[in-house]
């Protein structure tokens, strides 16, 4: 089991690189990686909606705090700062939950038909679908930078396995990475590079999105 200690270095290694430059991001997903069987677990429904949010979270605040506090070792092991987070947006999980149940099974009601039977009619099937989005990018990028069965780091471009679908995947998600910027980071012709993408990497992507129901 690796230690906290390891933890902190490897924290503060990832900290010293540029954000988004692929040494944070290779770090990044290494301690999420040995941190990932050490977390809180259970088996509510929404648990792994809950566990998305703290990688997410992860990511963007252990090093710059940009959507929260930032990560203080000082105040505690980085899975004690995950577990922490993970609690509480379970806890927010198990309180909407319960609010929804309260409000939705007043409104069941009985409705008589013309032939003296009755139905029970739910007013929230007759409301319009919620304009607000699924989290897509959350999801997307916490799938591609956990990799959990690392098929995404092993599909790469044949001598250079630095130039991998979790590499290239991570960097066209929106704020995207340009293909000619790309191509001066790896030394690689743009359409080298985007031929691969297109070939090996958004295939996958698309496997991922479908299974989630996002396409």
């Amino acid at each position: 089991m690796v230690h906290d200690e390891q933890l902190r270095c490897l924290v503060k290694e990832a900290c010293g690189h540029q954000p988004g430059s692929p040494q944070r991001q290779k770090l990044l997903t290494q301690i999420i990686r040995l941190t990932a069987s050490r977390l809180w677990r259970e088996s509510t429904p929404y648990y792994q909606d809950a566990l998305q949010q703290t990688w997410l979270y992860f990511c963007r605040n252990v090093c710059e705090g940009l959507t929260g506090q930032i990560y203080d070792p000082t105040h505690g092991s980085v899975i004690t700062w995950l577990n922490a987070y993970l609690k509480r947006r379970l806890q927010d999980f198990y309180l909407n939950q319960n609010r929804e149940q309260a409000t939705i099974v007043p409104l069941r009601i009985r409705q008589s038909t013309s032939g003296g039977t009755s139905e029970t009619i739910d007013p929230v099937d007759n409301l319009p679908a919620s304009p607000q989005a699924p989290p897509i990018l959350e999801n997307l990028e916490i799938w591609a930078r956990t990799d959990s069965d690392g098929e995404l780091r092993a599909t790469h471009i044949k001598g250079h396995p630095d130039v991998n679908c979790q590499v290239l995947i991570l960097k066209r998600l929106p704020p995207e990475v340009s293909w000619r910027e790309l191509s001066e980071e790896f030394r690689l012709s743009i359409p080298t590079l985007s031929s691969f993408y297109q070939r090996q990497c958004l295939p996958r992507l698309r496997k991922f999105a479908e299974l989630e129901g996002l396409l």
